[in-house]
């Protein structure tokens, strides 16, 4: 008897998974999001998973209302064996009830750790030396579901949240796989997960991602990497928003903080304990670019400071 996959999803992350389970089981239907205007000509954009289901010739279901009856029926039609969720919205019971096997989610991070939406941010953004991903079957509540599988990977010295981000995109594939594999044959165990370990990955907000030079540059070298590529952390500079996208840093180092010091190749700022040097970054209303291209164009005092 043929298996019947549906997938759910919206973004970069979720498309190499939606390309792989495709090719080694086969997937019904994708369920993402409606097309949305974008640019200046306000144009409809669809989303990356509606983008590879068209090249893959999966018909796809993009509902305003994930409790909307047509849909539910058209679910239902379905016959789901298993319904796989990555990076899509909050699903209500009428639909996640609808998988005969079960409906699970991957999450990116080590549940109970880093419940909501921006995981992996928060995982640079604290210092963690690990992380990883998560599946878990859905319930009513957001990311509290009994866990099925985990696996854990290193979180590298001077990692960005992109960086992390495209690390768990490419292991993704493989583990949804397994954990398919594990609800089709029957044989497994749940585990709940400890909400005495919890913790939260709040969305990030802009007004958030202001540096503050008074932290010590680890901690600030790691708000940086947390924030890179986007939202991005930013500071002034000569009254424009500069986004820091990754610097190196040292813990040594004197002098009045914020305060930086621009050479041939370099661009370090004091901050209240230790060194940041600047090696990419983004001036607001321009391109992201290396700091040598950054001091290439530089005109002005050599030393100065941030606010």
């Amino acid at each position: 008897m043929e298996s019947s996959i549906i997938f759910m999803g919206t973004p970069e992350f979720a498309v190499p998974t939606l390309e792989f389970i495709h090719k080694r089981i086969g997937i019904k239907a994708v369920v993402t999001v409606p097309d949305k205007p974008q640019g200046r000509g306000l144009k409809l954009k669809a989303s990356p998973v509606k983008e590879k289901a068209l090249e893959l010739k999966i018909p796809v279901l993009q509902p305003e209302s994930l409790k909307d009856e047509n849909f539910i029926k058209e679910l239902k039609d379905l016959s789901p064996d298993i319904i796989v969720v990555i990076a899509f919205r909050i699903l209500p019971p009428q639909v996640y009830n609808l998988a005969r096997i079960g409906t699970f989610n991957v999450h990116a991070s080590l549940l109970p750790k880093y419940r909501g939406a921006a995981p992996i941010n928060w995982a640079i953004i604290n210092g963690d030396e690990e992380t990883g991903l998560t599946s878990f079957l859905i319930q009513e509540k957001v990311d509290t579901g009994d866990i099925l599988l985990q696996q854990r990977i290193k979180i590298e010295e001077n990692m960005t949240a992109g960086e992390l981000h495209d690390k768990l995109m490419n292991i993704a594939p493989q583990f949804t796989l397994d954990t398919c594999n594990l609800l089709f044959s029957g044989k497994y165990f749940t585990q709940k997960q400890d909400n005495s370990q919890v913790t939260s990955a709040p969305k990030i907000h802009p007004d958030f991602c202001k540096i503050n030079w008074q932290n010590d540059a680890r901690t600030i070298r790691n708000f940086i990497h947390g924030l890179s590529p986007y939202p991005g952390a930013w500071t002034l500079w000569n009254e424009k928003r500069l986004k820091i996208l990754k610097v190196e840093y040292c813990q040594c180092g004197t002098g009045e903080t914020a305060s930086f010091t621009i050479g041939e190749s370099f661009f370090n700022v004091q901050c209240a304990k230790g060194i940041i040097s600047i090696t990419h970054l983004q001036l607001e209303g321009r391109n992201p670019m290396p700091i040598k291209d950054f001091i290439n164009g530089f005109r002005g005092e050599k030393y100065g400071k941030f606010s």
